[in-house]
């Protein structure tokens, strides 16, 4: 295990725009109520696309459903992005794909910068796979992937058209340990790469990332982009392939029922990111929305 190092000891200096990017306004702050939050208040007055918050510390940070998300400063990449999708390519739609691009940038980000690559958690997660518990041989034996970095995805429609998409990350880079309550259940890019993270050159490597898949998704109306960004978000996932049990949202295609959950093997993506899941009696259910927990390889 690493040693212990002061928040910020090993991150290179802080740069303020991207070359070659639409991230030309790198705001850093040391602390922020929620960089989320900030982004969306300021896309309301009128804020261009392509303002990025980074903050060492998020005092109501926040992830899916309004859940609290904290960490001590400096040991984490907290960073809010804000893009204003063209209508064509980029209905409400397909938000989710965004979510899917900045996963994607943030698991080569981590690769390059520290060698080492999570894997995409269908919805907003990155997750470093795990071994299934000591009950594997079950039906319901549960993997313990644990978890690296949530991502949540917030929009403002005008008139059925996303005027605005705030992505925003919390990525655990610098934790001295896991404590003993979350070992199976979280991780730190620092713990897993058994080295010292440098935030800073990891911001710049996601913006990058990020931008060549925002790119894609933008390119046209006709989905051929998203198609790209699609397949590579099938070829990272944790989830698809995985028998899941899924506790649903109201965002379902499933009528309404008294039974809140469904549990199947996750068999593919749609063209706008929702988790087909394919239950024991070979239906095929789309979930936009919902919690997953992973059970064991289908």
């Amino acid at each position: 295990m690493p040693a212990e190092h002061e928040p910020g000891q090993f991150d290179s200096p802080h740069f303020r725009s991207v070359a070659g990017t639409r991230f030309a306004d790198v705001e850093w702050h040391a602390e922020i109520g929620s960089t989320n939050t900030e982004l969306l208040d300021r896309a309301r007055r009128g804020a261009p696309e392509g303002v990025v918050l980074i903050a060492d510390l998020q005092t109501t940070g926040r992830g899916r459903r309004g859940r609290r998300w904290t960490a001590p400063p400096g040991t984490s990449l907290m960073m809010s992005v804000l893009l204003r999708p063209p209508p064509g390519p980029l209905p409400p739609t397909r938000a989710a794909l965004v979510a899917l691009a900045v996963g994607l940038a943030a698991a080569d980000a981590c690769e390059q910068v520290s060698g080492v690559r999570p894997q995409l958690k269908w919805p907003n997660d990155l997750v470093m796979a795990g071994p299934a518990g000591p009950e594997a041989a079950g039906h319901d034996a549960v993997r313990h992937d644990r978890k690296l970095a949530g991502i949540l995805a917030e929009s403002i429609s005008t008139h059925g058209r996303l005027s605005a998409l705030v992505v925003g990350m919390g990525l655990n880079t610098g934790w001295p340990v896991v404590p003993a309550e979350l070992a199976s259940v979280a991780t730190s890019l620092n713990l897993e790469s058994g080295a010292p993270v440098d935030r800073t050159l990891l911001a710049r490597r996601v913006l990058e990332g990020l931008e060549a898949r925002y790119e894609l998704l933008c390119r046209a109306a006709d989905g051929a982009g998203a198609a790209v960004v699609l397949d590579e978000a099938r070829s990272n996932s944790a989830t698809l392939g995985r028998r899941v049990r899924v506790s649903l949202d109201a965002t379902t295609d499933e009528p309404a029922n008294d039974a809140r959950s469904l549990e199947g093997v996750a068999s593919d993506l749609d063209a706008e990111g929702r988790l087909l899941i394919t239950d024991d009696a070979g239906t095929i259910h789309t979930v936009a929305v919902g919690d997953v927990v992973h059970l064991r390889s289908a």
